[in-house]
């Protein structure tokens, strides 16, 4: 981990340790390179401006992520999370320039096998923002796991269809791409999906979903940094189609996009 460019010492460890006011990205390197980077740029900047009251360079990103990763092995998960040292200044709503951490760890390898979701209520606070407050998730996810299931899916309050815990959801049907319209985090895989969903002719859409909307002759997945399309092969007890042809057209259209020099 590295701090602004610096090798983390043991003050910034446990002052990182006890932040809960932050947020941060996490995408995977390669050769130097992210796939969406310029999104991941654009969500670091807006997440600052509204947590921090200041915009956040995106050459200053780039040149502590190229920092990070010129030590670190070819292939990498690397996170950047925005925090502050001045978090009394912070929280008397002072605009506050933010201290950037780079972690990098080694990649995990994407999964394929389908996955069994369980769905609760639960609203993430903030949920536009990849922030560090994730509690309330966790502990819904450990509840499904603990009943037997891979990952939670939330509703909504309204009862609509929202996302799983660290991934989004979509479902495929008649052709199109259905993404739940409830509040969710719009990840960077997700907008990757869809820009190479467009090159390929293949619709995409918002649409309002509640659990009733869920049927068979539905195919769904889910996405995340690590994992670009992982089909789901039931919800609660509905079982949905998997469909292998449209997996790996989806992971085709993630991977149509290029890699990004940091």
């Amino acid at each position: 981990m590295e701090v602004s460019g610096v090798e983390a010492d043991s003050d910034d460890l446990k002052l990182l340790a006890r932040a809960n006011y932050a947020h941060f990205t996490a995408m995977q390197a390669r050769d130097r390179a992210v796939r969406g980077l310029d999104l991941h740029l654009e969500r670091l900047d807006d997440s600052t401006r509204e947590l921090f009251g200041t915009g956040l360079d995106p050459d200053r990103v780039r040149a502590c992520l190229r920092h990070a990763l010129r030590a670190a092995p070819d292939a990498v998960t690397a996170r950047v999370t925005v925090f502050s040292r001045h978090q009394d200044a912070v929280l008397r709503g002072e605009p506050t320039e933010p201290d950037l951490a780079v972690t990098t760890t080694a990649p995990l390898a994407a999964r394929t096998a389908p996955v069994r979701l369980r769905t609760t209520p639960y609203e993430r606070d903030l949920p536009h923002v990849k922030h560090a407050g994730t509690f309330g998730l966790s502990l819904r996810r450990r509840r499904a796991v603990l009943a037997g299931y891979d990952d939670v899916l939330f509703t909504d309050r309204d009862g609509r269809v929202g996302e799983a815990s660290i991934s989004n959801i979509a479902f495929f049907a008649d052709g199109h791409v259905l993404w739940p319209e409830a509040a969710v985090l719009p990840g960077i895989t997700t907008r990757l999906l869809q820009r190479g969903l467009a090159a390929e002719g293949i619709p995409s859409e918002h649409r309002d979903l509640r659990l009733p909307d869920l049927t068979p002759s539905l195919a769904a997945f889910l996405t995340n940094s690590i994992s670009p399309a992982v089909p789901v092969t039931s919800i609660d007890d509905t079982a949905l189609t998997v469909d292998p042809d449209l997996t790996a057209l989806l992971v085709k259209c993630y991977a149509s996009n290029p890699w990004q020099p940091v």
